[in-house]
């Protein structure tokens, strides 16, 4: 089954998207015309009446939404790599040492010396995908590599001692 996402109007009040599980589950964002925003749960046995709702203010329903969204791109990331014979994903945290600690990625010249690339940077609940050469690396980066096992070991010593 796909997923399946359900539209209704609110007259009065705004528009409800409810996004239905395989289980028949019904989870519902309430956009309200104010603004406001409500994350509802509905129950199985009766889909109009909803169980729980959790009012979101902006910044709680950014992170709600980084964070879904960090947890499936690094999910995805690492099927990818699992598909493919001898190529690996892997997550390394940057050293607090690191030489590159506040300095931009393209500093590392990581492509070019470990011919491993770095797909993307996890930051806290962030995820930032595709990063270019001019973002800076900061404490608490995890870095998600794809490449070759060789690759990758020499790429978290690159990042923990700067080049040979």
């Amino acid at each position: 089954m796909g997923v399946r996402i359900e539209k209704f109007d609110l007259p009065g009040i705004g528009v409800r998207h409810d996004l239905v599980t395989e289980s028949g589950r019904r989870l519902s964002v309430v956009s309200h015309r104010d603004g406001d925003r409500d994350l509802a749960l509905f129950s199985l046995e009766d889909p109009d009446a909803s169980s729980e709702s959790i009012p979101l203010n902006d910044e709680e329903a950014a992170a709600l939404a980084d964070l879904l969204g960090s947890s499936v791109t690094l999910s995805r990331l690492t099927s990818l790599a699992g598909d493919t014979a001898g190529l690996f994903t892997e997550q390394l945290q940057l050293p607090t040492d690191s030489p590159y600690l506040n300095r931009p990625l393209g500093d590392t010249q990581a492509r070019t010396r470990t011919r491993v690339s770095i797909v993307a940077i996890v930051r806290g609940h962030e995820v930032i995908p595709s990063p270019t050469p001019a973002e800076l690396f900061r404490p608490g980066d995890i870095l998600i590599a794809v490449g070759i096992r060789d690759g990758l070991d020499a790429l978290g010593r690159l990042i923990a001692n700067g080049p040979d």
